[in-house]
């Protein structure tokens, strides 16, 4: 497979992977889409938000091309890329996410993939790297986080999947009656 083809296709899927992401705020109220899931306070919105501030930042600090979206420096981030602030819109944040995906997208079509980059914030020996390593890690990390995603979306009202045309709608009862199945096996399996 040639440089054209493999980058092709980790293009593809990170894009699919990004509109999964977005789809999981779909019909959502705003409470839904910020509250807390999670102990540590992970958000459907702040998963959005986060994505965003990742692809900025490789696609743009990592080979020297100025981000299109305002960034801290690395050293001074504060972790705040996960949540949205009460003066930040879900509009604001999905028209950012989109602004940094017309960047990257420029980015990944401007260079090759052996062409060098630089992560000042990954350790020793490996800052210095490729745009293929960039393009897999930020996949890697597009992907977990649209799986955290479709889970919290789940704990909120059922809905599953990649997409709407693949979503497999279960109603209350045939949902009850599996997690009950599910529970069962566990709690057998616990006792032996």
């Amino acid at each position: 497979m040639g440089d054209y083809a493999a980058k092709d296709i980790l293009h593809r899927r990170l894009r699919r992977d990004r509109e999964a992401l977005l789809w999981k705020l779909d019909g959502l109220s705003e409470y839904d889409a910020r509250r807390p899931l999670t102990a540590t306070g992970t958000n459907l919105l702040g998963l959005v938000k986060h994505g965003a501030t990742v692809e900025a930042r490789y696609f743009s600090e990592v080979f020297d091309r100025p981000s299109p979206e305002p960034l801290c420096r690395w050293q001074d981030s504060d972790g705040s890329d996960h949540w949205a602030v009460e003066d930040e819109t879900r509009d604001e944040i999905i028209a950012s996410y989109r602004r940094t995906w017309a960047h990257a997208d420029a980015t990944i079509a401007a260079l090759t993939l052996d062409t060098p980059g630089h992560v000042p914030w990954w350790p020793d020996p490996h800052p210095n790297t490729t745009l293929l390593a960039v393009m897999l890690h930020v996949l890697g990390e597009t992907a977990r986080h649209t799986g955290h995603a479709d889970i919290l979306r789940e704990s909120v009202d059922g809905r599953t999947g990649m997409r709407t045309e693949h979503e497999q709608r279960l109603d209350e009862r045939t949902r009850a009656a599996h997690f009950a199945k599910l529970e069962q096996v566990a709690r057998a399996a616990g006792l032996s």
